[in-house]
């Protein structure tokens, strides 16, 4: 599932792409991820794409209506588990999953495409966006090590369980989860108030520093994950914990263990991150 890192990229990719382009209109396949299918095809059409932002693992085009130069309901996307958002040329084959077609006013086409259709898109305003975005925790790349300490008090939750929690901290999955938690060397069993202040300390800095990484590489290209250039990610390179059972730790040689935490496979290091009592 694209994560924090990945939707960035993506975010960061049609900034330079489709902002301030007009949307003609909208052609539909399978529509059982649209949240009001009829509404993006009566709304859509006419707006300019005015800005686009990410929260947690969620796009937001922020749109404008054209015939008043209003604000117009925002297109909120989530990709799922293999959702994929990019402006392609007609003359591209659209592959076999292509659900949504946006022809815009510079003859490009925005296409969503989603083998699998765990995704969401929905076209909201007002109350009912602001009851989607409210739900979601602090952005983990501006979270202060206080407000970080502060959420973590109390939280009889394994510390795993704590970051894969979207009302926790928006946008960390799997994957960054098991990277941070190798780089802080905590276990991924450990209940979040009874992380050490230095065991906090760490791991708030390894979030920050594995999702900037990660940013930085594109992302992780686990399988059909590609950025707005259909470029892919190189992060999964640097991985030293997730899906790598069996091989040799990087630090100590010990070899990475798998054990489930909140119905989740979680990836350690037995030996740099000692399992609680």
């Amino acid at each position: 599932m694209p994560e924090l890192p990945e939707v960035e990229t993506l975010v960061r990719g049609l900034r330079k792409s489709v902002i301030g382009r007009c949307i003609r209109e909208v052609r539909l396949g399978k529509t059982d991820f649209i949240d009001d299918p009829a509404l993006l095809e009566r709304c859509l059409p006419g707006c300019r794409i005015a800005t686009i932002e990410r929260y947690g693992k969620y796009f937001l085009l922020r749109l404008v209506s054209k015939r008043n130069g209003r604000p117009a309901p925002s297109l909120l996307v989530h990709l799922g588990m293999t959702g994929h958002l990019a402006a392609h040329h007609p003359a591209e084959p659209a592959p076999k999953h292509t659900h949504v077609v946006m022809p815009l006013d510079d003859g490009r086409e925005l296409r969503y495409t989603d083998p699998r259709r765990f995704g969401r898109m929905a076209l909201l305003e007002g109350a009912s966006l602001g009851a989607v975005l409210g739900k979601l925790g602090q952005e983990p790349m501006e979270v202060t090590l206080a407000e970080f300490r502060r959420r973590l008090a109390g939280r009889r939750a394994r510390i795993k369980s704590l970051l894969l929690n979207q009302s926790f901290l928006r946008g960390v999955g799997n994957i960054y989860a098991d990277e941070s938690l190798w780089r802080a060397r905590v276990h991924p069993m450990r209940f979040g108030a009874n992380l050490t202040t230095q065991q906090a300390r760490d791991l708030h800095g390894a979030i920050r520093k594995t999702l900037g990484d990660a940013i930085r590489l594109g992302g992780s290209s686990i399988s059909d994950y590609r950025d707005a250039e259909g470029r892919p990610g190189f992060f999964q390179l640097r991985h030293r914990a997730y899906d790598r059972e069996g091989k040799p730790c990087f630090r100590c040689r010990t070899r990475i263990r798998r054990i489930i935490v909140a119905g989740r496979s979680s990836y350690f290091c037995p030996r740099c991150q000692r399992a609680p009592r």
